[in-house]
């Protein structure tokens, strides 16, 4: 085990020039939190152009490579691996976080057996929100959303936007799924829930704390905020729940969705209903949007499914070759 100090590792991770107001917001909200950081480390994924202009930039920070997988794990695993706290906290580059964000964090770990912890993502719009968009699909856009499970302050995995770990428990699960990690051609959405769901596995007792105080806002570009994006990222959250199931089993890898499918989808719909009878018109479309999003992302995943079940039957059909 690496030696730890006391305090937190802040974990930023990037790949994009496109994204450098975004990325100057977010390294002056940490740098601004009311308990400073031991550290922070902005790993580069790719950008050699981008690394040079935030070492330049961000004098305070330790600016490295990725030196693991291309996507968002390797990124994680790179910073992990340089962090000298006791715990990692993670924020995405496009994400502001509030004043007592690590605060926030560091109040749920005074409860061993807390692994990790989460907080409320909240979006930061650059265009007016779509009236349409209902609050329980917030999720595309990696946010917080209505329907959120959550057992008093216990939740099955943090959102990777907002997230914190202690640093022995990382070491110990190991690496993220980088089948399931950002930007490399991947499912893309839900390797901090595969990560999640390993460290509860792992230590018996130990949970992850959701803080309320450990709030941030997490940019949504106009792009976002269309139907395409909201259409592809529910195809796209399909192929990590498929992925998901195969990795840990459907008990626990979708113990969450099921409530939220049987109960906060269709008072969702309910809700949209009610309000298009109330005189809002957007109501209606609130409401076909979540039996819209919901058909989308069954329907993915059952194909999904399937076809990894007929490829298992025929391959264990496969007549075995003579010797």
């Amino acid at each position: 085990m690496t030696p730890r100090e006391d305090g937190f590792s802040v974990i930023i991770c990037a790949y994009t020039s496109d994204r450098w107001a975004e990325l100057n917001a977010c390294v002056e909200s940490v740098a601004g939190q009311t308990r400073q950081p031991l550290e922070v480390i902005l790993v580069i994924d790719g950008n050699q152009a981008l690394r040079a202009r935030a070492e330049a930039a961000f004098s305070n920070v330790n600016v490295v490579m990725n030196a693991g997988v291309r996507g968002l794990s390797g990124g994680r695993m790179t910073g992990s691996k340089l962090a000298r706290g006791r715990y990692l906290a993670f924020l995405d580059d496009d994400a502001v976080a509030s004043l007592s964000w690590l605060d926030g964090h560091n109040s749920a770990y005074a409860d061993p057996n807390v692994l990790g912890v989460g907080g409320p993502t909240r979006p930061l719009w650059q265009s007016p929100r779509p009236a349409w968009f209902p609050d329980e699909f917030l999720w595309i856009v990696g946010c917080s959303y209505l329907g959120l499970p959550m057992d008093e302050n216990r939740i099955r995995n943090p959102i990777g936007a907002n997230m914190s770990v202690r640093a022995d428990v990382a070491e110990r699960v190991g690496s993220w799924a980088e089948a399931l990690g950002r930007g490399n051609g991947s499912a893309g959405t839900a390797d901090e829930t595969e990560f999640a769901i390993r460290a509860v596995r792992a230590f018996e007792g130990g949970y992850w704390a959701f803080s309320e105080q450990a709030a941030v806002l997490h940019t949504v570009t106009p792009e976002r905020a269309r139907w395409g994006y909201f259409i592809d990222r529910c195809t796209l959250e399909a192929g990590a729940k498929a992925l998901i199931a195969t990795l840990v089993g459907t008990e626990d890898g979708l113990a969450s969705e099921r409530t939220y499918v049987l109960r906060t989808l269709p008072l969702g719909v309910l809700r949209g209903l009610s309000d298009a009878v109330r005189g809002d018109r957007e109501g209606l479309r609130r409401a076909g949007a979540i039996v819209a999003g919901l058909a989308i992302t069954a329907g993915e995943y059952g194909r999904l499914r399937l076809a990894a079940k007929i490829r298992q039957r025929l391959a264990l059909d496969e007549p075995t070759a003579s010797r």
